[in-house]
């Protein structure tokens, strides 16, 4: 049974703009125009229990506003959304207790208090008893190296070391299903290697729901076996993550070392030359078109090869694509 149903679900707000180009008193004359702006559009998903889901589109695709009707702090105003059997708006504190939210620019922790105070704050709040709440401490301490920042009031933390106090927070109560939105904006490399590494952790030793939504690259690939991609409001792809690439990572490439130079070579069609050097040769080829073997056939029926690799597509590239309107058209598409 899923963990997350998603039916149809929207979410319209209505905006007042003013007529451009006009201040002051004039302004005031001129009525403003009403206007609805649809932030989600009749999207559809479900997750599974333990699953991690890479939820992804560009700013302003309706990602956060998801998350938000998925932790009832938003109310939909259309379709039909639960999590874990129930209602998230209507069953606020239900839903509360079984969920657990990061938002990348926003804190649940006491600005002017120590981490410790928080997190025990958060812990009654939950109530979380004694002892489970010294577990969790500890296992925290463990693996995202807490303890030197427990005294620290959370004015004084790094962007990552407040990040890492998030996290705890989020996961004090042994949450079923967490959002992440933008967990790691921001944070250097080594910061956001430990806390994916700790949310692998949770998600394997506790099966933990987890939607990601974001825009880096290495929090997907680390992360989601599957991705879902909305763009104004609309879904557009639901699906493993490699089939996201195959369908619009069409291009691979083959690298070629060879004992002597390469002169002209008959390439089959869809192959052509990205870097020819005296002794080393890249080919960039559409899938559709060639096999690596008939590509690497070409070149080593004319050249000894000492040495060669293939190069799936670049997730990067894929994204772009993406974000470059390759989807439109394909909406709700799947596997």
């Amino acid at each position: 049974m899923p963990i997350i149903e998603v039916e149809q679900l929207s979410k319209a707000y209505r905006v007042t703009r003013k007529a451009p180009g006009l201040r002051g008193a004039l302004a005031a004359l001129v009525r403003a125009r009403r206007e609805v702006v649809t932030a989600v559009d009749g999207v559809s998903f479900s997750v599974e229990p333990g699953e991690m889901v890479g939820y992804i589109g560009v700013n302003g695709a309706g990602k956060s506003t998801t998350i938000k009707l998925l932790t009832g702090i938003l109310v939909p105003s259309g379709g039909r959304v639960r999590v874990l059997g129930r209602d998230p708006h209507r069953q606020r504190q239900a839903n509360a207790r079984d969920i657990g939210v990061v938002f990348g620019q926003r804190s649940q922790l006491w600005w002017d208090l120590p981490v410790l105070e928080s997190l025990r704050l958060i812990g009654r709040i939950y109530q979380v008893e004694p002892a489970r709440l010294r577990r969790q401490l500890d296992r925290f301490i463990e693996v995202l190296e807490l303890g030197p920042l427990l005294a620290v009031p959370v004015r004084a933390l790094s962007l990552g070391q407040k990040m890492r106090a998030e996290l705890a927070a989020t996961l004090l109560h042994e949450p079923k299903v967490v959002y992440l939105d933008e967990p790691t904006i921001g944070l250097d490399l080594l910061v956001k290697d430990r806390i994916r590494e700790f949310i692998k952790q949770v998600n394997r030793e506790q099966g933990t729901t987890v939607v990601l939504t974001t825009h880096d690259l290495g929090d997907i690939e680390e992360l989601c076996r599957r991705v879902v991609v909305i763009d104004a409001g609309r879904l557009l792809f639901d699906g493993p993550l490699e089939t996201l690439r195959e369908r619009l990572g069409t291009h691979r490439r083959m690298i070629f070392d060879t004992a002597a130079p390469v002169g002209e070579l008959p390439l089959p069609p869809g192959v052509e030359v990205e870097v020819a050097e005296p002794r080393r040769l890249a080919l960039r080829f559409d899938r559709a078109l060639a096999t690596a073997s008939q590509v690497a056939t070409a070149v080593m029926s004319r050249s000894e090869v000492l040495d060669f690799r293939l190069e799936e597509p670049d997730l990067g590239a894929v994204i772009k694509r993406i974000y470059a309107g390759a989807l439109r058209g394909a909406e709700g598409s799947g596997p």
